[in-house]
C-alpha cells in the first residue's frame, strides 16, 4: 500500500517528468506504451495487446503491471481476459475483433481507488479487399474520330476500410499508365482507345488487410464500339401513297467500321411500334424506302446502328422524324341504313338515310362530298334521282314501293366503291331465329340463327328505352356469315331494345327484336313477406321488374313492370327552394341595410330639403333684436312686469267714409308697392318656406268687403302698455300674412334718408323703447276695438312695425323716454279725431265669439323676442 507522502512523491515526480525538457512526450512516455501501435484488424480475428511500464516508475513509485486494468472506449474490459506477463508487462486478448471500439487505454489503478491512464491506441477493424469481378470494356463513339473506353466491374462486398482501385492495361509489349477511379469504386474511362490490337485489361483492389486482382480481359477495342446513331434523318413521300423514303448520314467512317441498321416506325398516336425485317437493312447504306405503309397516313421513323457483324452494341434511337403519305381512292363505300316512317300516310314514306363516316385508313384522305343516288324500282320510267350531300344523313320523300339507293364517297383522288342499300316495299323475306343475349365482360352479346336462305349482311339496331325521350338508334352492319356480335358502349341496369334485320340480295327480312340488360338485380326476398324496396336507383329512368316464384319442383316467371323513376327525389326540390328564399332574404336584408346607412344621400335625391320655420334666422333680421331666452318654465317666459296688454285693431278695407285722405295713405302704399314686392322674396312675405297659401292684395280689392277681410293689412298692429309709469317694452310679433313685403322692407337705403329726404315709409317693427319715431304725423285709420284701464300715463301706443330683412342700418337709436311718450300722445290725438273711441276692460267685459276682434296676432308677445303664427 501507498502511504500518504509516497503518493505525494510520486505525484510530484510526476509533473516534474512532465514538465522537464528532457521528456520528448508527457505522461505516457515516461511511464509506458502499447504494442502494437493502431493496429488494422481483421474483423472477426484474434488480436493480443500489450501494456508495457517503463522502469522509472517502478523505482520511484512502486507501480506493477498487477496494477493494470484495459478499457474499451470507457468501457472495462473483464479481468478474464487479462495476463500478466512480467512485474512490467501486462497483456490483454479478444477472440473477436468485430465487439473491439476504439479507443484501448491501459490504466493504472493505484491505493485501490485511484485510476490514472498510462497510455491508449487507436484500433481498426476491417475487411481485406475481394478479387473484382465481371469485368467488361465499352468504347462510346463521341465524336467523327474520338473514342473513350470505360470499364465496369463488380468491386465485392464493402471493407470498412480506404481501399484503392485501379484499372490497368498493357499491350503484349507497352504497359500504358493506371487508370483511377474518380468517387466511384467500380468504374474508369479511358479517354483514347486504338483499334485493331488486342489490349489486356485487369483491376486491382488494395487496402491495409491486403491485395486482389481480377481476371484479365483481352480485347480489340474495335469489337466493343457503340457508335453513334444516325444523323440529319429526313422523311419525304414518293409518287406512291404507301411509301415513304429514309435518307440519313453515318457518323463512322466505312475505313473504320462498316454498319448495318435498324428501322423502326409507327402510326402517330399508336404506341405499338414495327420493324422493317433485319434482313432488309443489314448491308451499309444512307437511305431506304418503306412500302405497304396506309395512304394519307402519318408515321414516326427511327434508326439505329452497329458493327455490320454484330459483334458490338447498337447504337442509341436516332431522333424521331415524322412523314405522311400521299391521298388515294377511299377502298370501301360508306356503310349505309335507312329509318322509314309512315306515320303520315301508309302510301307515303319519309325515308331517313344514315351512314357512317368511313375510317382514316378506308377513307385515304379527306372526303369532299358523298354522292347518292337513288333510283325507283317499281317503274322503270322512274327517273334517276342523284343527290351531292357533305353530311351523312338525308331525308327522302318517297311514295311506297321498292327502291335501290347508291352511295359513293369522294375525296380529292377519285370515288369510292359504290355501297348499295335496297329499300323494299315489305319485308317479306324470312328473319334470323333465336334471337338471343348475353352479358360477358362489360359488353352485351347478340346472337342469332341464321335463316335458311343466304344472306348477305345483318343489320343490328339498339336503343336505349326510356319514357323521358325519344329512342335515339345506334346501328351496325356485319356481313353474313357472322352470328354474333359485341356491343359496345353499353350502360348497366338500363334496358335496351335491340333488333335484326338479315339483308338478301332481292330483298329484306322483318326485323327480330328483343330487350337486355347487361347487368341486372337479383333479389332473392324472404316468401312471407310482400313487398320489397329497390334502392341505388337512377332518377327519371325506365327500369322493368320481373318477379319469379320458385318451389322445390320449379320456378314461374310473372309479368314484367316497368315504371319509370321520378325527376327528383324527396327533399331535392326543398334543398333547392330553400337555400334560393334564403339568399333572396339576404339580398333583400343588405339592401335594406344600405338604404338605411345611405338615407340621408337617398333623400338628397328623392325629397327635398324644406327649410323648418322652428330652425329659422329670422330672429336676425334686425342686428338690435334681442336674443332668444330659455323658455323651459313658465316663470321664466312670463316675469312679473315684462308683459304689456296686447290690444288688437281691425279695420275694414270698405269703410273709407269714417276716414280721411291721411288716414288711407296706407292702403295707397300697399297697391302702390304691390307690383315691386310680388317679384321678391326676401323677408317674411317672400320666403317660400314660411308663406302660406293666400291671396294677395291686388288693386281689385277696393271695392270688395267680405271677400278680402283676410288680407286687409299686411303686418300686424302692436298696442304697448307701461306698468306702472315705466317705458314700454319692445316686442316683436309676426304676422301670418302672405301680403308681400314693401320697398322699405327690401331697400336699406329708404331708412338712411335724412330730413331733406323723402319721407320715411312707416316702420312696422319698432327695434326698442328708445327708438326715435321720425314720421310722428302717421295717419290713424283703425277703429280701436279694446282699450285697457289706464290712466293718462298708461297711454294706448299704435305702432305698425314693418319688416327690414335686408336693412342693416339702425333704426333711431338712443331715443329719450320724453319723446317717446310725445310720438304717443301725437298717435292718439291723431287717430281719435271725427272718431268715436270706446274703451273697455278685457276682464270686466270679455266679448263674444262673433264680436271677437280679427287679427293675426291673438296672443301675449313675451319680452326679448317674437313667437312665429
Amino acid at each position: 500500500m501507498f502511504s500518504r507522502w509516497n503518493w505525494v512523491a510520486c505525484a510530484f515526480y510526476l509533473v516534474l517528468s512532465i514538465c522537464s525538457p528532457d521528456a520528448s512526450s508527457g505522461l505516457v512516455q515516461s511511464c509506458g506504451h502499447i504494442i502494437p501501435e493502431s493496429p488494422v484488424l481483421a474483423l472477426g480475428s484474434n488480436f493480443t495487446a500489450l501494456c508495457i511500464l517503463n522502469e522509472s516508475c517502478l523505482d520511484f513509485g512502486n507501480i506493477y503491471a498487477s496494477q493494470i486494468i484495459w478499457k474499451i472506449k470507457n468501457r472495462l474490459v473483464p479481468k478474464e481476459q487479462y495476463r500478466e506477463i512480467n512485474r512490467t508487462v501486462s497483456s490483454v486478448t479478444f477472440n473477436d475483433t468485430s465487439s473491439l471500439a476504439t479507443p484501448l487505454t491501459c490504466n493504472i489503478l493505484a491505493d485501490g481507488q485511484i485510476e490514472q491512464n498510462i497510455y491508449g491506441i487507436t484500433v481498426t477493424v476491417g475487411l481485406a479487399p475481394e478479387k473484382p469481378k465481371n469485368l467488361s470494356c465499352i468504347v462510346h463513339q463521341e465524336s467523327r474520330f474520338t473514342y473513350a473506353m470505360t470499364c465496369t466491374w463488380n468491386p465485392g462486398r464493402h471493407t470498412f476500410l480506404d481501399t484503392q482501385f485501379r484499372l490497368r492495361y498493357r499491350w503484349p509489349e507497352q504497359i500504358f499508365p493506371d487508370c483511377i477511379p474518380k468517387d466511384v469504386n467500380n468504374s474508369c474511362t479511358i479517354d483514347d482507345s486504338q483499334f485493331f490490337v488486342n489490349t489486356e485489361i485487369w483491376v486491382e483492389a488494395t487496402n491495409a488487410l491486403g491485395k486482389a486482382v481480377s481476371d484479365p480481359l483481352v480485347v480489340d477495342p474495335i469489337d466493343i464500339v457503340k457508335p453513334l446513331p444516325p444523323q440529319n434523318v429526313s422523311v419525304t413521300s414518293g409518287l406512291l401513297p404507301t411509301v415513304l423514303q429514309l435518307v440519313w448520314e453515318n457518323w463512322i467512317s466505312d475505313a473504320v467500321m462498316t454498319l448495318k441498321f435498324n428501322i423502326r416506325y409507327r402510326i402517330v398516336g399508336d404506341t405499338n411500334w414495327m420493324e422493317v425485317p433485319p434482313e432488309d437493312t443489314a448491308s451499309p447504306r444512307t437511305s431506304f424506302s418503306i412500302q405497304g405503309l396506309r395512304p394519307y397516313t402519318e408515321y414516326v421513323f427511327s434508326i439505329r446502328c452497329m458493327k455490320e457483324d454484330g459483334v458490338g452494341y447498337w447504337s442509341d434511337w436516332s431522333e424521331e422524324k415524322t412523314g405522311i403519305t400521299i391521298e388515294d381512292q377511299p377502298s370501301k363505300g360508306p356503310p349505309i341504313w335507312r329509318i322509314i316512317d309512315t306515320s303520315q300516310s301508309p302510301a307515303c314514306w319519309t325515308v331517313h338515310l344514315i351512314w357512317k363516316a368511313l375510317k382514316p385508313y378506308e377513307a385515304n384522305g379527306v372526303i369532299l362530298q358523298y354522292e347518292l343516288t337513288v333510283r325507283d324500282k317499281s317503274s322503270l320510267s322512274s327517273p334517276v334521282k342523284k343527290y351531292n350531300v357533305t353530311s351523312t344523313n338525308y331525308t327522302l320523300q318517297l311514295r311506297e314501293g321498292t327502291y335501290e339507293v347508291t352511295l359513293i364517297a369522294r375525296n380529292s383522288v377519285g370515288p369510292s366503291p359504290p355501297s348499295v342499300l335496297l329499300i323494299p316495299a315489305s319485308n317479306s323475306k324470312a328473319p334470323v331465329k333465336n334471337l338471343r343475349t348475353l352479358p360477358k365482360h362489360d359488353k352485351l352479346w347478340v346472337g342469332w340463327t341464321a335463316p335458311n336462305n343466304y344472306v348477305l349482311k345483318y343489320v343490328i339496331e339498339w336503343c336505349l328505352m326510356s319514357s323521358s325521350s325519344d329512342c335515339i338508334i345506334e346501328w351496325q352492319i356485319v356481313l353474313g356469315d357472322v352470328q354474333g356480335i359485341d356491343l359496345k358502349g353499353i350502360k348497366p341496369f338500363k334496358c335496351y331494345l335491340i333488333t335484326v334485320y338479315p339483308l338478301y340480295a332481292d330483298g329484306q327480312g322483318s326485323g327480330q327484336s328483343v330487350k337486355a340488360y347487361l347487368k341486372q338485380d337479383l333479389v332473392t326476398v324472404d316468401p312471407s313477406k310482400t313487398e320489397y324496396t329497390l334502392s341505388s336507383l337512377t332518377s327519371d329512368t325506365l327500369y322493368t321488374v320481373r318477379m319469379m316464384a320458385s318451389t322445390d319442383n320449379g320456378s314461374r316467371t310473372g309479368p314484367d313492370f316497368t315504371f319509370t323513376t321520378q325527376k327528383f327525389g324527396k327533399g331535392e326540390i326543398e334543398a333547392i327552394v330553400v337555400p334560393v328564399c334564403l339568399a333572396f332574404l339576404l339580398i333583400v336584408l343588405l339592401g335594406v341595410l344600405f338604404c338605411f346607412n345611405k338615407r340621408d344621400l337617398i333623400k338628397k335625391h328623392i325629397w327635398p330639403i324644406v327649410p323648418d320655420p322652428s330652425k329659422s334666422n329670422i330672429a336676425q333680421w334686425s342686428p338690435q333684436v334681442p336674443a332668444k331666452h330659455n323658455i323651459s318654465s313658465k316663470d321664466q317666459m312670463y316675469p312679473e312686469g315684462s308683459f304689456t296688454d296686447v290690444s288688437v285693431v281691425e279695420i275694414e278695407a270698405d269703410d273709407k267714409k269714417s276716414f280721411s285722405e291721411q288716414d288711407l295713405k296706407p292702403f295707397d302704399l300697399l297697391k302702390k308697392e304691390k307690383s315691386t314686392s310680388e317679384g321678391h322674396s326676401s323677408g317674411i312675405g317672400g320666403s317660400s318656406c314660411m308663406s302660406s297659401p293666400r291671396q294677395s292684395v291686388s288693386d281689385s280689392d277696393e271695392g270688395e268687403t267680405t271677400q278680402n277681410t283676410s288680407s286687409t293689412v299686411q303686418y300686424s298692429t302692436v298696442v304697448l302698455n307701461g306698468y306702472r309709469d315705466q317705458t314700454p317694452v319692445q316686442v316683436f310679433s309676426r304676422s301670418e300674412s302672405t301680403q308681400p313685403l314693401l320697398d322699405s322692407e327690401e331697400r336699406s337705403e329708404d331708412h338712411a334718408g335724412g330730413a331733406d329726404s323723402t319721407p320715411q315709409r312707416q316702420q312696422y317693427f319698432r327695434q326698442n323703447g328708445g327708438q326715435d319715431e321720425t314720421n310722428t304725423d302717421r295717419p290713424c285709420f283703425e277703429r280701436t276695438k279694446q282699450i285697457t284701464h289706464a290712466n293718462e300715463g298708461d297711454l294706448v301706443g299704435f305702432v305698425q312695425l314693418q319688416i327690414s330683412g335686408q336693412s342693416s342700418q339702425p333704426l333711431g337709436l338712443g331715443m329719450e323716454k320724453n319723446t317717446q311718450e310725445a310720438a304717443v300722445s301725437n298717435v292718439l290725438q291723431t287717430c281719435t279725431e271725427g272718431q268715436t273711441v270706446r274703451a273697455e276692460t278685457v276682464e270686466e267685459n270679455p266679448l263674444s265669439v262673433d264680436e271677437m276682434p280679427k287679427s293675426y296676432l291673438p296672443q301675449t308677445v313675451r319680452q326679448g323676442g317674437y313667437m312665429p303664427q
